[in-house]
């Protein structure tokens, strides 16, 4: 049996990448072992179940995520709302990316396993809503900042994060259903403009 951290970790990459272009379902222990190299014995002593490395493999995701695109997108060298529209701008580049290696618009990792396991396990629907709510707390910061500094109106900042980032899981399902990207950048340049009045539009 290898114990190395190396073995932990192509499980979780192996799993990662199986997941998310299948679904959890469809992925069992046997092909993440296979995929990986690995012996079942060796999953077993990592994960005592597909579903504690399922959220393994969730906070995995969410860490990669983050570096390659949210904290890129929203570092403070530009405006707050620039910063958003790099956020949309970058999501759209991932999405491209993973079609021209894949062939299919993937999704959200987080919204997939949302959509396919919140009503049938309750700690997959916990990190899910965790993550996701993380992930939309630099969009609550950013817009404090624009109303802060006067780029928008005074408003419901977390109502707007909130709205904003269901706009932006929106878009994504609808460019997986479709199989088109290029939605992402089309819609996500028309994001900004559900915050505004309509006399500054």
């Amino acid at each position: 049996m290898d114990t190395s951290i190396d073995t932990r970790q192509r499980l979780l990459d192996s799993a990662q990448a199986l997941i998310y272009t299948s679904s959890y379902h469809q992925v069992g222990v046997q092909q993440i072992c296979d995929h990986a190299g690995v012996r079942k014995g060796s999953f077993y002593h990592f994960f005592p179940s597909k579903q504690k490395l399922a959220l393994a493999v969730l906070d995995q995701t969410y860490a990669l995520m983050q570096d390659a695109l949210t904290n890129k997108a929203f570092a403070p060298d530009l405006p707050p709302l620039a910063r958003i529209e790099r956020f949309f701008t970058s999501l759209y580049d991932f999405h491209k990316q993973v079609k021209l290696s894949n062939g299919y618009v993937l999704g959200c990792p987080f919204g997939n396993m949302g959509c396919e396991m919140s009503t049938q396990d309750e700690a997959l629907r916990s990190k899910v809503d965790d993550i996701l709510s993380a992930t939309e707390a630099p969009f609550a910061a950013a817009l404090d900042e624009a109303v802060a500094t006067g780029e928008l109106p005074v408003m419901d900042t977390a109502a707007a994060a909130c709205a904003l980032f269901a706009y932006t899981e929106g878009i994504v399902l609808y460019a997986k259903t479709r199989n088109d990207p290029e939605l992402i950048r089309d819609l996500g340049k028309r994001a900004l403009q559900l915050l505004l009045p309509a006399d500054l539009q």
